[in-house]
């Protein structure tokens, strides 16, 4: 046997045995998983969820234990619309499958101050890995106020998203 032939089945042995381990679907599965874990965290904690979703998130400073996020609120935002409170996200994701949670996000019209459009504007693949990530929290019922009308005055505390003028 040539010096050439042997090192062609020495590099054939190796690569068949390196597939072998590389290829192993539970542990490509488990990696591709976590790393859409991952992923939807970081797009959670960028795109601002945390903001309104998460109680005390930006008096703090962002400073929230991450077993507190997206739990929704009850600081209520107020306008010509009526008032909302943000969705307890861990609560809602778990009554819907992944294909319903993309489909919903693609199609989702909400009340202000929900960027809606911001979701309609993401990739498949992000909104599988936030909801990836929400699931991967506890479960958590904490309740949120119900949407008020805009003829009923919040019982809650509230912002007002009205723009006000300039005083003269």
């Amino acid at each position: 046997m040539t010096r050439w032939a042997l090192i062609g089945i020495t590099a054939l042995g190796l690569s068949g045995l390196l597939a072998a381990v590389k290829l192993d679907p539970s542990e490509t599965d488990a990696a591709a998983a976590t790393g859409s874990i991952e992923r939807g965290r970081y797009l959670v904690k960028i795109g601002g969820c945390n903001d309104c979703h998460t109680p005390g998130y930006l008096e703090k400073a962002g400073d929230v234990p991450e077993d507190r996020w997206l739990i929704g609120d009850s600081l209520g935002f107020n306008g010509p619309w009526g008032t909302t409170y943000p969705t307890n996200l861990r609560q809602l994701l778990r009554t819907m499958g992944e294909d319903d949670w993309v489909r919903a996000a693609r199609t989702v019209e909400t009340r202000p101050p929900m960027p809606w459009f911001n979701l309609r504007a993401m990739t498949e693949a992000d909104l599988r890995a936030i909801y990836r990530y929400v699931l991967s929290l506890p479960a958590d019922d904490t309740p949120v106020p119900d949407y008020v009308p805009p003829d009923r005055p919040p019982k809650t505390p509230h912002i007002v998203f009205v723009p006000q003028a300039p005083k003269r």
